[in-house]
């Protein structure tokens, strides 16, 4: 097998270039989640990152590493909204415009703070139309740098940044379970595990209804699937990357598929236990250690919640659909 590309050095040099940008979120803690799943849970609260969502660190990593005169042509980047804001808010307090393709059903609180971040927005139909292919057609149209959302060792590397400081605040990890769609954080985090940790076992958790990374582990290669309506609109790629899977096949154990009423659940338990909000994608991870698919009991386990930018409107319509204790109920 092929060494993936991406190593811990490129990881640290990420973190240099985020320090004093990117906020350095806490790692929360919940007697709750311990007493129900049997082990030691270590939450990376990326949902109070800025612009929301872990997606800062890879979009600020990249854009910043651009080379001055690349960067004061602008930027432009694809994405359903935790990215989009992330590259626009990078962008801005670099000194550059950017532009973005967003799917025209992404949630509106994101688009509002997308557009709210100075970027220019273009719709596309993200069930019909080939968002690589506009993205490169974008790109070369107007002359500027993409900004990839996770398919770019820049983006891997600063996404696994939170994994950096994961273990260094919590300590030795036995599990690390990671939210993937892209596979951007994912093939970060996997990479920071590997080096620091070997024995760590690391699990990814996708929409089950969208097996793109699955379907990718058992390939070798990204695998198209069709996009998914699913309630985790930031896991709804069709593929994961190329180089994101050079990492996970090296790096990563396990995937596990959730269910929306699993993600709601995940939501509803932490907001009413922790007082935290998260989005549904950003529940991917602690969906899937509450669903009981996976043997955690005496362990210690680092979990990611990678997003957290749900509006009122809709956090209240979710948390009205799952009934009380709902993911206790279900183990």
């Amino acid at each position: 097998m092929m060494v993936p590309m991406l190593a811990l050095d490129d990881v640290t040099s990420a973190a240099r270039r985020l320090l004093g940008v990117a906020h350095r979120t806490p790692v929360l803690r919940s007697r709750t989640l311990d007493e129900l799943t049997g082990a030691r849970i270590f939450l990376k609260a990326e949902n109070l990152q800025r612009a929301g969502a872990f997606k800062f660190r890879g979009a600020y990593n990249h854009v910043s590493a651009l080379a001055p005169a690349e960067r004061e042509r602008g930027v432009l980047t694809t994405s359903s909204g935790n990215h989009a804001q992330a590259v626009a808010l990078a962008a801005r307090l670099l000194g550059a415009r950017a532009v973005v393709l967003m799917p025209h059903d992404a949630p509106a609180g994101k688009r509002a703070a997308t557009l709210a971040y100075g970027a220019e927005v273009v719709d596309f139909d993200r069930y019909t139309e080939d968002r690589e292919a506009l993205t490169l057609e974008h790109g070369e149209r107007l002359g500027l740098p993409v900004i990839h959302a996770y398919d770019h060792p820049l983006t891997m590397a600063g996404q696994g940044t939170a994994a950096l400081e994961l273990f260094e605040d919590a300590g030795e990890l036995d599990v690390l379970v990671i939210c993937a769609g892209g596979g951007g954080l994912l093939a970060g985090c996997a990479t920071v595990a590997a080096a620091v940790r070997p024995d760590c076992r690391v699990v990814a958790a996708e929409p089950e209804q969208r097996p793109a990374l699955r379907e990718a582990m058992r390939a070798g290669e990204p695998v198209k699937v069709p996009v998914p309506r699913t309630l985790a609109d930031g896991q709804q790629t069709a593929s994961v990357g190329r180089l994101p899977l050079e990492v996970a096949l090296a790096r990563v154990h396990e995937v596990v598929g959730v269910h929306d009423p699993e993600l709601v659940a995940a939501m509803r338990l932490l907001f009413e236990r922790s007082k935290v909000v998260v989005e549904p994608s950003g529940a991917s991870a602690l969906a899937a250690v509450l669903s009981g698919r996976l043997e955690l009991r005496g362990l210690r386990v680092g979990v990611t919640l990678s997003g957290g930018n749900v509006d009122a409107e809709r956090f209240a319509r979710l948390m009205s659909s799952a009934p009380p204790d709902s993911a206790a109920a279900g183990r």
